[in-house]
C-alpha cells in the first residue's frame, strides 16, 4: 500500500480525532509508557524555567505526559492535524501550555522558535515525508547542549517483532479502525512502522543529524522490541564542547 503523507496523513488523522483518545486507551502501558520515555529525558524536576516543545501533540496525550512529569515547566505543543489540535486544546490545562497548528517541516513559518530546552516527538518521525530535515529543524530549535527525547515504533529487527506488530495490527486495530471509518490511517500505521528505520537505524541517523549521547532504551510488555525510547544530546558547536 501506499503511505499517507503530509496533508493526506494531516485530513487522515483529522478523521480520526474524534475516536483516538478511545483507541489508544485499549493499548496497554500507552500512557505509562509516553511519561516513562519523558522522565528518561533526566531534566530536572518539577521543569521550572525550562521551554519545552511537544512534537507531534496529536490529542495531547504526550502533552500530558510532558506536564506530569514536568508540571512547572513551559510547553509548546504542535500538531499538523487540525482536528487533532482541536481535541488536545479543547482539554483543561493549567498555564503554561500552548498548541500550535503546523507541520513539523514548517515550525519556523508558524512562529514556533527556540531556543527550547528539550524536544519531545512522540509517535512522529515516521509519519514525515524527510526525517533527516524534521531532525535538522529539531536541532537548530534547541539550545546547545538541550535533550532531544523520541517515543517511538521501531522495530528491533528480529522477524518475531514484525510477527508480533503485524498481529496486533490485523488481529485487532484494524479491525476495529475499519469500523469506525479510519481502515486507511491503522493500514498507514502498520506499513510505516514496517517501512522505518530499526532501532539501530534510528540511532545512527540522529548521531548523523548532529546528536550525541544516543541512548536506545526499549519499552516493556507487548511493545518490547517493537517501540523504544530514543534519548539525544544536541551536540555543541565544534570548539566550544568542553
Amino acid at each position: 500500500m501506499t503511505l499517507l503523507r503530509d496533508a493526506h496523513l494531516a485530513a487522515a488523522f483529522d478523521h480520526a480525532s474524534r475516536s483516538y483518545d478511545t483507541l489508544v486507551a485499549a493499548n496497554p502501558g500507552y500512557h505509562a509508557h509516553l511519561r516513562r520515555s519523558v522522565r528518561r529525558l533526566r531534566l530536572p524536576g518539577p521543569g521550572r524555567g525550562l521551554r519545552l516543545l511537544d512534537l507531534g501533540c496529536g490529542t495531547g496525550a504526550s502533552t500530558a505526559a510532558l506536564r506530569s512529569v514536568l508540571p512547572a515547566a513551559g510547553i509548546t505543543a504542535v500538531d499538523a492535524s487540525a482536528g487533532m489540535l482541536r481535541r488536545a486544546a479543547a482539554k483543561p490545562w493549567a498555564d503554561g501550555v500552548t498548541f500550535v497548528h503546523a507541520p513539523a517541516e514548517r515550525l519556523r513559518e508558524a512562529g514556533v522558535s527556540g531556543p527550547f530546552d528539550a524536544v519531545f516527538a512522540a509517535y512522529l518521525l515516521r509519519n514525515v515525508t524527510d526525517p533527516d530535515a524534521v531532525l535538522a529543524t529539531v536541532r537548530s530549535l534547541l539550545r546547545p547542549g538541550g535533550r532531544l527525547g523520541v517515543h517511538e515504533y521501531t522495530l528491533r529487527g528480529r522477524r518475531a517483532d514484525r510477527a508480533v506488530w503485524t498481529l496486533v495490527c490485523r488481529g485487532l486495530v484494524q479491525p476495529v479502525a475499519a469500523l469506525l471509518g479510519d481502515g486507511r490511517l491503522y493500514r498507514h500505521l502498520w506499513r510505516s512502522v514496517l517501512d522505518f528505520d530499526t532501532a539501530g537505524r534510528f540511532s545512527r541517523r540522529l548521531g548523523a543529524a548532529g546528536f550525541d549521547q544516543v541512548r536506545v532504551l526499549p519499552l516493556p510488555g507487548w511493545q518490547t522490541g517493537i517501540t523504544h525510547t530514543f534519548v539525544a544530546r544536541r551536540a555543541y558547536d565544534q570548539g566550544l564542547d568542553a
